[in-house]
């Protein structure tokens, strides 16, 4: 089965387990490092918790072994994504409208690869973003990395 494929699958069934929970599906990763590695980033308002992942990761675990759906060995992992998160999903553009944002541009624009600004929000496929007081629209596809901006 194609990485694609499995990171989908176990993308809904996450979903089913979180269901009606004050969880948040974030990602899926099913990537090869040294080993296979299965990664779920979940969130939630208040913070995520230890036991949210836990709870989440014996449930996922318990259905990808009845399912079978994996045939190389892999290690899973059920974590938060971190502060400085990266944004994939509408939700995540609607979530975090208004919080400062890092964009990684493919190509310069105005000679910068990097923006940071306020999100804006997303629409239409392109990126909004609020800097330096003025309103910048990028398409989606000269954007290789949307994050949360951490300011030290």
């Amino acid at each position: 089965m194609s990485k694609a494929k499995i990171e989908s699958v176990v993308e809904k069934i996450v979903s089913d387990i979180i269901a009606g929970s004050a969880l948040e599906l974030v990602d899926v990763e099913y990537v090869k490092e040294h080993d296979w590695y299965l990664r779920v980033f979940l969130d939630k308002e208040a913070g995520i918790e230890i036991d949210d992942c836990q709870w989440v990761s014996e449930q996922l675990e318990a259905k990808l072994d009845d399912s079978d759906l994996i045939k190389d060995h892999y290690y899973l992992e059920v974590s938060s994504p971190g502060l400085d998160r990266p944004l994939k999903k509408e939700q995540d553009f609607i979530r975090h409208a208004g919080d400062k944002v890092e964009l990684k541009l493919y190509e310069p624009v105005d000679g910068k690869k990097v923006l940071i600004g306020n999100l804006l929000g997303l629409v239409d496929g392109e990126v909004r973003i609020n800097m330096n007081e003025q309103p910048v629209s990028i398409s989606r596809e000269k954007i290789a990395q949307i994050r949360l901006y951490i300011e030290f």
